[in-house]
């Protein structure tokens, strides 16, 4: 029985399973054709550095190796095109060039690609249409997270590290003290890959020369090789937190804001601040309100319920994905995250055709993200197209400020014919006035007026308090060992807390509990596997605030 198989069998273990397994028709005596065209595409995409390029690779190595056992017979059919060929040709070419071998030699299309194997039977060519299967990779990115770990990076030649923790008081530490192997990690890309394209729920961002970007399900993932970087290295980040708007405790003067009057949002704080939570909050908030809330975001990791479309650039481009949202007529829009000119002037263009903007952008300080509008929208606009600021720091709503538009003598200028527009930027909860934003000669100038703000307040508070030692109460821990998880409870005050739990004086991760008091790590898990041993060894569990 002989096979052709394109490229889509290769980019992941499909065809070698099928063997393996004996799932294949006349299993004693078969013949894999794989045409140089396929051979060709896969050498390209490993030499441009592309994971998805080495994993082709992976595939290719393991059905050299069958045939050497005898267990098939490999054959390399057809003439090879150029790199350049391959580089230039379209995807129906290339699958062309497939189809071409597949009745040269009278042989069976094998494929997972679901319009090849269509084009294929519709030529009258034999197809076997092979639908990957999730399955359960022996190493899983999930397993080097605690559950307080934000990300995990892994690079070879180094010991695997998390940043664990809560906003504002992250660690870096080791996972363990053995450094990664290159093959670790290509066998780890190789099962990220191979689960993004099988899960329909996950995704992959881009796909480029040295740089790969997934969306794993809630996990961001970012494989990056040489020339890109020295060695090749695996970063994944996750949202530690889903929380609703409640959890944040607004004020009721800012939630009536922000359902009737806010429509240019900006949400700021540095990066692991709790910037990206906010706004998933804040699109639930919206879409509960009976509105219509769509998000613009490149990768696309809000964490948002499935009513909310999430959609990314199109064709690289933010641009043509905004002129499709305004097709499609949303309420509000959520923005994540605003970094080029041309996110700044899309998110401008949005806002004065009327949708109600919601962005997310870097800034050490609440008015750092108004500044970075100036110079990329016209000054006098800028008030139009923010209407309120958001200050995330430490997780928390730290700051709010408000912006409006007068005609007045700028604080500390006396002459009447000084006159001029200028914006002031208020406390939104105080009223007070904090900033304003001119031009003085040809300069646009930002001019503090208001006092120490609640933030720098509260930092001194802070730093007081640590300077005095306070004694913290040992909260009793259940902890109990189920199925697939090891589950811990707490009593029901401290629902909804971030507690540090500790096994006898031996710190091992801070977490939010549930609303149930309860923390659920699964036992294949690193962390999964430690507590499990220290349950079985019946040594102490506790936590403290």
């Amino acid at each position: 029985m002989k096979y052709v198989v394109d490229t889509s069998i290769l980019l992941g273990s499909t065809l070698s399973k099928e063997i393996e397994e004996g799932s294949l028709k006349d299993q004693k005596d078969i013949e894999i054709i794989i045409p140089q065209t396929v051979l060709a595409e896969i050498e390209h995409q490993a030499n441009s550095s592309k994971t998805s390029g080495m994993v082709g690779l992976e595939e290719l190595r393991k059905i050299r190796r069958l045939h050497n056992q005898g267990r098939i017979v490999l054959t390399i059919t057809g003439e090879r095109p150029s790199f350049q060929e391959i580089a230039q040709a379209s995807v129906g070419a290339l699958d062309e060039l497939v189809r071409k071998e597949a009745r040269k030699n009278g042989a069976i299309l094998m494929t997972s690609d679901y319009v090849q194997a269509v084009i294929s039977e519709a030529e009258g060519i034999d197809v076997m249409f092979v639908q990957r299967e999730q399955r359960e990779p022996e190493l899983k990115i999930q397993d080097f997270f605690a559950p307080d770990s934000l990300s995990v990076h892994l690079k070879d030649g180094v010991p695997p590290q998390t940043k664990r923790g809560k906003p504002g008081n992250w660690r870096l530490e080791n996972i363990s003290d053995e450094p990664m192997t290159l093959q670790q990690l290509q066998k780890l890309a190789s099962s990220i890959i191979e689960s993004a394209e099988v899960d329909k729920d996950c995704f992959i961002e881009i796909d480029e020369e040295g740089a790969t970007v997934v969306q794993l399900h809630e996990y961001r993932i970012a494989i990056t090789t040489p020339p890109l970087s020295d060695r090749m290295e695996i970063t994944a980040v996750r949202p530690l937190l889903s929380v609703s708007l409640d959890d944040y405790h607004l004020s009721e003067k800012l939630k009536e804001r922000l359902k009737e009057k806010a429509e240019g949002i900006l949400v700021a704080g540095r990066p692991g601040a709790g910037k990206s939570t906010f706004a998933g909050a804040l699109a639930e908030f919206y879409q509960k309100q009976n509105k219509i809330v769509k998000t613009l975001e490149k990768p696309r990791d809000l964490q948002v319920g499935p009513e909310i479309t999430q959609y990314t650039a199109l064709r690289g481009d933010m641009e043509k994905t905004a002129d499709i949202l305004l097709l499609v007529r949303p309420d509000y829009v959520i923005y994540d995250e605003l970094r080029k000119t041309k996110d700044f002037q899309i998110f401008s263009d949005l806002r004065f055709a009327g949708v109600g903007l919601v962005g997310v952008v870097h800034a050490s300080r609440a008015i750092d993200a108004i500044e970075r509008f100036i110079g990329r929208v016209e000054l006098g606009l800028i008030s139009r197209v923010i209407d309120t600021v958001i200050f995330i720091e430490d997780g928390e709503v730290d700051q709010v400020l408000s912006l409006r538009l007068i005609v007045k003598v700028p604080s500390g200028m006396t002459e009447s014919d000084l006159a001029r527009p200028v914006i002031e930027v208020l406390d939104f909860e105080t009223g007070q006035l904090q900033y304003e934003i001119y031009t003085y000669g040809e300069q646009t100038v930002v001019i503090q007026i208001g006092g120490e703000t609640r933030r720098t307040q509260r930092k001194k508070q802070k730093r007081r308090e640590n300077l005095e030692p306070q004694s913290k109460t040992v909260i009793p821990v259940e902890a109990e060992l189920n199925r697939k998880h090891v589950v811990l409870t707490v009593p029901p005050e401290y629902a909804k807390t971030y507690l540090q739990f500790y096994v006898d004086d031996e710190p091992l991760f801070t977490s939010k509990t549930s609303r149930d008091g309860q923390i659920r790590i699964r036992k294949s898990t690193l962390y999964g596997k430690k507590l499990t041993e220290h349950i079985k060894n019946r040594r102490n569990i506790y936590a403290k605030e």
